[in-house]
């Protein structure tokens, strides 16, 4: 029996920092956790090129486990370096998965027009991150979401909008949740469901995933 571990690397969602993984428990006899951070992209850099970038700091032939729009980053990551599997978590698989309301801002830009220089207003944040409007747990969300960057904030939508993928690499695996506010479940096709799952089903639901994710990534 190989004592080799698994390496495995988080990369949070929109604006998030890697504490929405703190109780993400995969055993440890098994795997090699490791982390990813966002960093403010250069001025016009794309997110091809970002992605490229962020392969730098991981090892090739791991998993890489991205949620929501990190989810879109480990796909692109995948086209620049070789993964032994790529794991999405409350994301999508192609611009064909985007809701309408985001394809509208697309050839609107609207998306332009939002007020992202208040990006100190958690509630508001919390809106564009999480797709929740948030009335309790505050704190706990100024925790999670630290990346408050204007610059880092209008890029990430602007990307997310304007993904061009239309087909995933071949060794993703999506979960993702029934009751996801911010990529509703009618337009995701060939995932693993999760009951009752919403956008920060990572943080919710971190049961099922400590019970499902060891498997899921080793089979």
């Amino acid at each position: 029996m190989s004592d080799v571990k698994t390496i495995v690397y988080l990369m949070p969602g929109m604006a998030a920092n890697p504490s929405i993984f703190d109780g993400l428990a995969l055993p440890e006899d098994k795997f090699d956790v490791r982390r990813l951070h966002w960093v403010v992209p250069d001025k016009g850099m794309g997110l091809k090129t970002y992605a490229k970038m962020m392969c730098e700091k991981v090892e090739a032939n791991s998993v890489l486990v991205g949620v929501s729009f990190g989810g879109l980053l480990v796909q692109e990551m995948a086209k620049h370096k070789s993964f032994r599997k790529i794991i999405v978590i409350s994301a999508v698989k192609s611009k064909k998965e985007l809701p309408k309301r985001m394809l509208f801002a697309k050839y609107t830009k609207v998306h332009r027009l939002l007020p992202t220089g208040l990006v100190n207003n958690v509630e508001l944040l919390a809106k564009y991150a999480f797709g929740e409007t948030v009335t309790k747990r505050l704190e706990l969300y100024e925790q999670y979401l630290s990346v408050r960057d204007k610059r880092y904030i209008d890029w990430a939508i602007d990307s997310i909008v304007n993904w061009q993928q239309l087909s995933p690499p071949e060794n993703v695996v999506h979960i993702h949740g029934e009751r996801d506010a911010v990529f509703p479940m009618a337009n995701i096709k060939d995932c693993i469901p999760v009951r009752n799952g919403t956008h920060t089903m990572i943080i919710h639901r971190v049961k099922w995933f400590n019970e499902n994710l060891p498997t899921i990534i080793l089979e």
